[in-house]
């Protein structure tokens, strides 16, 4: 299962978001998936995509965890359709976020919080609760997202950073309350290059060349090739002892002690 799955693709065919990277590396190597996201055309899309390229089964399932609404069930639905159409779950990713990026904590409204909060951090306590049993039967894996940004405290980036170190906490208490059920839960800090960055890049040239900074391997992640096979490979048998950590894979740019 992977949060934020819909298919976005950068100008050259690639996919250009995060997630749809990480569905299509778990296809390529013969995993059915199940991509959930608020917009159904981008699921659709991925279905299509994926299924055409790799030869799996791909389950689209529309779901947006946000404020005022009843999250529990919209997760559930998920949990229920993909019981329905596979019969087990042997791994979650959790990759959906939204946020109000660029706002200054002074003037973060609580709607522009909530946002990040909720499409997060909640959504991602939600899908760990209601996957939980399942992953359980099968001793399956968790890769949840949290971000450099959280990490370094970038301005601008409150109720996302706020949300991104929530979900490392969550992360790492699940990772010490299952170890006994043979769930593994591990935290990846991506940076990748995604249809945002490109469309940014060509609309906002100066503001490109002074905010986003290259590297040190001169190079940004692949969302299929750097940060999806990742995924693949921390739910892989040879990494199942590991567990609770943080994997910063920004090429040099996220180093810390």
């Amino acid at each position: 299962m992977v949060t934020g799955g819909g298919c976005v693709l950068l100008s050259d065919g690639r996919p250009g978001a995060i997630g749809y990277g990480i569905a299509c590396a778990f296809a390529q190597e013969g995993w059915n998936v199940v991509v959930t996201g608020r917009n159904v055309n981008k699921l659709t899309e991925a279905k299509k995509n994926i299924e055409e390229k790799y030869g799996v089964c791909v389950l689209p399932v529309q779901a947006d965890v946000e404020a005022g609404k009843d999250n529990a069930a919209t997760v559930q639905h998920v949990i229920d359709e993909t019981i329905r159409e596979f019969g087990r779950i042997d791994g979650l990713v959790n990759c959906a976020q939204a946020s109000a990026s660029g706002v200054s904590l002074e003037d973060q409204t609580l709607e522009q919080f909530d946002l990040a909060i909720y499409s997060g951090l909640y959504a991602t306590y939600f899908y760990m609760k209601a996957a939980y049993p399942y992953l359980k039967e099968t001793k399956g894996s968790i890769v949840n997202f949290g971000s450099g940004a959280a990490l370094f405290g970038n301005p601008g980036q409150c109720g996302y950073a706020a949300a991104k170190e929530g979900i490392r906490g969550l992360s790492r208490v699940a990772a010490t309350e299952w170890a006994k059920d043979g769930i593994n839960v591990n935290i990846i800090c991506p940076l990748a290059w995604t249809g945002q960055l490109e469309k940014f890049k060509e609309q906002y040239p100066q503001a490109y060349e002074k905010n986003v900074h290259m590297p040190p391997m001169g190079y940004f992640g692949d969302p299929m090739n750097d940060i999806g096979k990742a995924c693949v490979t921390l739910m892989s048998p040879s990494l199942k002892y590991m567990t609770g950590e943080t994997i910063t894979l920004e090429g040099g740019l996220g180093q810390r002690p």
